[in-house]
């Protein structure tokens, strides 16, 4: 007689969720073991409202799209799940429970057991209720300081992170081509290598939190015709090449970005979320991206609506897969049942979506979403009571004091004072009277993807959910003993001038006046700056202009405070202001940070990251032009700018001094080196920001007069000096020649070591000698600074 034996037997782990397996094993396994429908479940999203009460999901009712059956859906699996948190007010602990609840479903509905990743808009800081908003890209860029926008990056990645978020949809790459485009808030500025710079480190920061960083728009966007959103691009290949693309190539390059978003626009007749040359042939053939590729929302039906290159679903479906795109968002529409007909019918290669799919896994086994053992509970509800939803709520802080205090670094960086009388920084003044539509505004300081202008607006019964301080509380804090009265003078748009009477009453009896002007953030008309709210032109909104010309009549000094998603004329406040102060909606520290810029306790060091125009109308137009861009005796009309590219002053003073250059020739394949002094000549610490220009004087093809190719900043006590030595390859001398094709060509250059792009100090003439070089995406692409008589600057 046989006894019967247990034997405990190792459940056998499948192969894709067996993290000890190479990714590519795991997910050609996973594939092959996919129905058609499991395949295309992964490359859509649903847009969904995470439960204010911890509940699953709700399905968000859209009005460019049909609400999405979930309990149809979720069976075959789900790609992602976008916006969770960005689509409704919700509490972040119970948002992250409805995240966890909903993981939870999707997991146990499919037979993979795969969740879905969750993405979220970041551009300025997590955009949902209660987390901090930060300064706007624009501002970043103002800041010339890469190093301190990763770390800013790093903190917002965290937050994300800790309630299940797992990929960021920021930052934007465009490059500013014309300032009345609604959406140059969300830029970093008008030139390539500041925007190259700074997005980088900014992607390295989200990326080190563990957020999957999302590379936007890919490419083209910002070159509207006109400024107007959507409307077509009108470029060459070299402005394409050597302008709009030459961001996007040094953060694939340099950021380790996993997902690249396609732009909504066409160029020269082709969108880009159809554009395989784009999508396929240079981002992945030629530039070596293997990260996944993902539709802007609803572009992939655009193709079928707005630009008429399809005819139908299935087709805009096909059309997309075939140049690239791997992910369509929002939500189900095009890669839904057309796309299954289509495949099914044979009109759509099965290939194509298993090459699409092949990326989305592995970018889910990248974060862990394959491994067996997954659990959906986020860091932030680690070891909390789950079913105790009244006590989780108020427990996850995404406003902390240390992202405050970051956000407030940011903003105070961000300040560029653009002109001084010596009127600033403010002693204690008897009486300041502060004046304009941004004077007592809590939101004046919020961009259009700041979770209070872009939702909240829709939910005016809910407060904002983080303090914003507004210009007078700030003002009254940093002035105590200043008596400071205020008139809202006029509203941000409109032609009421009914309140300038009182503001000019005020403006008398002061001894100096604070004038608040600027934009409201908005969405597609409902502010003066945000996406869709284009303008017509570059004069203040409104009646503001008006506004300032009459406190400027008064003959009190006036000093011009701007909070704004874009660069404005300002007439005569240029000459005629006592000081004027520009910030780029600075976030939810940017009035202490301005009041500290006006008290002094802050040395301003910002540089504007865009031309600030002397007239409204001379546009489109940039510092990065050929000669005939600029102003000419062939024009009556003169785009030289009021405050150019790169400037912004300080309350003290630095000198240049001692260039040495150690070759003055070298070949197209050498480099020189520049060595030189900087030193603060004033009584008080400050921070100069070294800009080097090069001016290439004769080349085959038509070139900027400059363009920026390195920066750094320098902080210096009083009367301290530092020796910086620069580095600078031949290679940042390419651009796109007649053929296409980047080269290195000889002769000579000019290069410039200069406080703005309007400021040369020093400047040096070397030769590059040899035969023309052809170059590619390898080249070097920095020149670098060293501080030799301390850390590397």
């Amino acid at each position: 007689m046989t006894a019967n034996v247990a034997v405990e037997t190792t459940p056998v782990i499948p192969i894709w969720n067996d993290p000890s397996h190479d990714t590519g094993t795991r997910v050609t396994a996973l594939i092959a073991a996919m129905t058609v429908e499991e395949k295309i479940a992964q490359l859509f999203g649903v847009w969904v409202g995470a439960s204010d009460e911890g509940g699953e999901v709700a399905p968000y009712q859209h009005d460019m799209e049909e609400s999405a059956d979930l309990d149809a859906l979720l069976p075959n699996g789900l790609g992602q799940l976008t916006r969770p948190f960005g689509t409704a007010p919700v509490d972040p602990a119970l948002g992250a429970l409805s995240l966890l609840r909903t993981q939870a479903r999707i997991v146990s509905a499919n037979r993979f057991s795969l969740p879905a990743l969750a993405h979220e808009e970041c551009l300025a800081g997590f955009a949902t209720w209660k987390a901090t908003a930060y300064p706007v890209p624009l501002s970043w860029g103002a800041t010339f300081n890469p190093a301190l926008i990763r770390r800013m990056a790093a903190a917002i990645g965290a937050d994300m992170r800790s309630v299940g978020v797992h990929q960021g949809l920021a930052p934007v790459l465009d490059v500013v081509r014309d300032a009345r485009w609604g959406r140059v808030e969300e830029t970093i500025g008008e030139d390539p290598y500041l925007v190259g710079t700074v997005a980088t480190a900014y992607i390295q920061g989200l990326e080190s939190a563990g957020i999957v960083a999302t590379l936007k728009h890919f490419v083209g966007y910002s070159a509207s015709r006109a400024g107007r959103n959507l409307a077509p691009v009108s470029m060459g290949t070299r402005e394409r090449a050597d302008v709009m693309l030459a961001p996007f190539e040094m953060a694939v390059r340099e950021s380790g970005a996993r997902s690249v978003m396609a732009a909504y626009t066409d160029a020269d007749g082709v969108p880009s979320t159809a554009d395989e040359d784009l999508l396929t042939g240079l981002l992945r053939d030629t530039w070596g991206f293997t990260g996944t590729v993902v539709a802007d929302y609803f572009g992939i039906a655009f193709l079928t609506t707005l630009h008429g290159v399809t005819d139908d679903w299935a087709e805009a479906a096909g059309a997309a897969l075939h140049a690239g795109v791997d992910v369509e968002l929002p939500t189900v529409k095009t890669f839904g049942e057309p796309l299954l007909e289509a495949v099914s019918a044979g009109r759509i290669p099965e290939v194509l979506v298993d090459r699409a799919l092949y990326r989305v896994l592995a970018q889910k086994a990248q974060l862990g979403l394959l491994d067996a053992g997954w659990s959906p509970v986020p860091p932030a509800l680690a070891g909390a009571d789950l079913d105790d939803t009244a006590a989780l709520r108020g427990t996850v802080d995404l406003d902390s004091y240390a992202n405050r205090e970051l956000a407030r670094e940011v903003a105070e960086q961000a300040m560029v004072l653009l002109s001084n009388d010596g009127t600033l920084p403010l002693a204690q003044p008897r009486r300041i009277a502060l004046v304009g539509p941004n004077a007592d505004e809590p939101t004046a300081v919020l961009g259009c993807y700041s979770f209070p202008a872009h939702v909240g607006v829709l939910h005016p019964e809910i407060p904002a959910g983080i303090s914003l301080p507004t210009l007078r509380e700030a003002l009254r804090l940093e002035f105590p003993g200043t008596e400071i009265v205020t008139a809202r003078g006029a509203e941000v748009d409109g032609d009421d001038t009914s309140g300038f009477a009182e503001a000019v009453r005020l403006a008398q009896d002061a001894d100096v006046v604070v004038a608040a002007l600027g934009d409201r953030a908005g969405l597609f008309g409902r502010g003066t700056s945000g996406e869709g709210c284009d303008a017509a032109s570059l004069a203040l909104p409104g009646v503001q202009q008006a506004l300032l010309d009459a406190l400027l009549d008064t003959g009190t000094p006036v000093v011009t405070t701007l909070f704004a998603g874009r660069p404005y004329a300002l007439g005569r406040a240029v000459d005629e202001a006592a000081a004027i102060v520009q910030s780029f909606f600075p976030g939810v520290e940017g009035t202490t940070a301005m009041a500290r810029v006006l008290s002094g306790r802050t040395n301003p060091s910002g540089r504007l990251p865009v031309s600030v125009p002397r007239g409204p109308g001379a546009q489109p137009s940039t510092y990065l032009a050929p000669r005939l861009g600029q102003a000419t005796e062939v024009s009556s009309i003169d785009p030289t700018a009021a405050f150019a590219f790169g400037h912004g002053l300080s309350y003290t003073s630095f000198s240049w001094s001692g260039l040495i250059v150690e070759n003055k020739e070298s070949g197209t394949d050498g480099a020189f080196v520049l060595a030189f002094s900087v030193r603060n000549t004033g009584d008080r610490e400050g921070t100069e920001v070294v800009q080097l220009y090069l001016h290439d004087p004769v080349a085959s093809v038509v070139q900027p007069v400059q363009r920026l190719i390195g920066y750094t900043r320098v902080e210096l006590r009083p009367d301290e000096s530092c020796r910086l030595t620069v580095t600078v390859p031949a290679d940042v001398a390419s651009f796109t020649g007649r053929d296409g094709r980047r080269v290195v060509e000889p002769g000579r250059l000019e290069l410039r070591l200069a406080a703005s792009s309007a400021d040369p100090r020093l400047t040096t003439t070397v030769l590059l000698t040899g035969a023309p070089r052809p170059v590619d995406h390898t080249r070097q692409l920095h020149a670098r600074f060293r501080r030799t008589d301390g850390p590397d600057a």
